[in-house]
């Protein structure tokens, strides 16, 4: 009965092509194989759905279920591995692993997303000085990828957890990145375990999937950038 009813249920997700945060709910869908409707949102432009099922924030990634919104990505994807409970589960068994997990989740969105974001949309000093914090962080993340989970494998979706989601949704786009602003922050030589991390994880057929072109990508940052550092010198 239960099967049936999760047939039955109806799926949509408001995202966004290049948003990280909407590929993040992405990803979750397709490891727990739940079929979905995509709606994609122009930013400038939302759709009076997102505006009225999401009132507080009215940002993607919004995800509706059966009528009922959902929203904030890690919210989104406790609600998806708690309420479709089939294989990969996002957490481990251990409690003490789950909050590895937890701590570095919170870590990337918290201090490396964030640094990231500045690298980003920075220019001159401002920029040089972020780039030397990015870098930092990523050691620190390095660093704590080695010492927590030493045994890592991933060999197929059953290896994937919330902590993977996070990762290739937020660092699997690096090369696009370096390309388009010219900055380097994930490699082999300064961030092994990361890089192969990430590595491993494209490779996946369910992450290709939802992977964006390339070229695309590094264009659409590079026009972003453009037009905030337009806007920041008009203020």
């Amino acid at each position: 009965m239960e099967g049936m009813e999760e047939k039955k249920s109806k799926v949509i997700l408001h995202g966004m092509w290049a948003s990280t945060y909407s590929k993040r709910v992405e990803i979750a869908l397709k490891l727990k194989g739940i079929s979905y409707e995509y709606v994609e949102e122009d930013l400038k432009n939302k759709t009076e759905s997102l505006i009225q099922l999401n009132p507080v924030h009215k940002k993607i990634p919004l995800l509706v279920h059966d009528g009922k919104p959902v929203a904030e990505p890690l919210v989104i994807l406790d609600y998806i591995d708690e309420t479709w409970k089939n294989s990969p589960p996002f957490y481990p068994e251990d409690p003490y692993e789950r909050a590895q997990v937890r701590f570095w989740v919170s870590y990337i969105n918290q201090q490396v997303f964030e640094v990231m974001g500045r690298v980003m949309l920075q220019e001159g000093e401002a920029q040089t000085k972020s780039v030397k914090e990015a870098r930092e962080r990523f050691e620190v993340l390095e660093d704590g990828l080695k010492k927590h989970f030493p045994n890592k494998t991933i060999r197929g979706n059953d290896d994937v957890g919330l902590l993977d989601i996070i990762i290739i949704a937020s660092f699997g786009v690096h090369k696009a990145i370096h390309e388009a602003i010219g900055v380097e922050t994930i490699d082999p030589l300064n961030t092994p375990t990361l890089y192969n991390w990430i590595e491993r994880l494209q490779q996946l057929p369910v992450i290709k999937e939802v992977q964006v072109p390339h070229d695309r990508l590094v264009t659409f940052l590079q026009k972003y950038r453009q037009e905030h550092l337009q806007q920041a010198a008009k203020a």
